[in-house]
């Protein structure tokens, strides 16, 4: 293989827009993965750096930039924003705790919402509110929100859920993460589980249009599907919460080789 391919270094951008965790403080784990993925790639040290942005508008600055070449981002932001970045999916995240695939899902006030209809002037809020393609079409895709229905991000997710219990007019759209922590609420017992999802991805690798040469790209992905198979990029998974990769299985999608 041509060593030109390898000639310019490309960057992969991490975006998780409502998540713990600042730019700097991630910095040191983003890049460590990037040199084990860029070595399990069989690509040379140094030819893949990493870098984290904790906010949507940042992250959408960042995968513009010329030398952007490949995303990691949580599905949300993926329907969200795939289309409009040109984002080809080459491996999905297997997450601790979680797996490939999670349920999201929608809690409101006991007695209060029954169907779609009976949100009608409500605000919906998430960690995900900042897309809303998603809410909408991927994790309440079999509940037609009324068309006055507002959603709204948020990373306040205890004032959130206190504000339910409460009986104002919002709504919570949680993760499964979020939701398995409802009954440690002292007023879990005023909160029910609407409707939940079906299983969705959690975050997905994508490359950002035709910015990596084919070949080049075939070996990112093997690298990226091999790791978590061995112990020497546990570590390295394990600061960054994942178990490793599979191939892309999305709603509507075929995995691609």
């Amino acid at each position: 293989m041509s060593t030109l391919l390898f000639a310019s270094v490309a960057t992969l951008v991490f975006c998780a827009p409502g998540y713990p965790g600042a730019a700097g403080d991630a910095q040191p784990y983003v890049q460590q993965f990037a040199t084990a993925t860029a070595r399990t790639a069989g690509w040379p040290a140094g030819s893949l750096v990493a870098v984290y942005d904790p906010t949507e508008q940042g992250g959408m600055a960042k995968l513009a930039s010329a030398d952007a070449a490949l995303a990691f981002v949580p599905y949300a932001f993926y329907v969200q924003h795939g289309s409009e970045l040109h984002l080809t999916p080459i491996a999905q995240a297997d997450v601790v705790g979680i797996g490939t695939e999670e349920r999201w899902t929608l809690v409101a006030k006991v007695g209060v919402v029954t169907g779609p209809p009976s949100l009608a002037g409500y605000t919906i809020l998430s960690v995900a509110g900042y897309a809303p393609e998603f809410v909408r079409h991927a994790a309440l895709e079999a509940w037609p929100l009324p068309p006055d229905v507002k959603i709204e991000p948020t990373g306040q997710l205890l004032s959130a859920l206190r504000r339910i219990a409460a009986g104002e007019h919002v709504v919570a759209l949680l993760d499964q993460t979020q939701a398995a922590a409802l009954p440690t609420l002292p007023f879990a017992a005023q909160l029910k589980a609407a409707v939940q999802s079906p299983p969705l991805p959690v975050a997905v690798v994508a490359v950002i249009g035709i910015r990596l040469p084919a070949a080049r790209l075939r070996t990112l992905q093997a690298g990226l599907l091999k790791m978590g198979h061995t112990t020497e990029d546990a570590d390295t998974l394990a600061q960054l919460h994942l178990q490793g990769f599979v191939a892309p299985r999305l709603p509507g999608q075929t995995a691609k080789p």
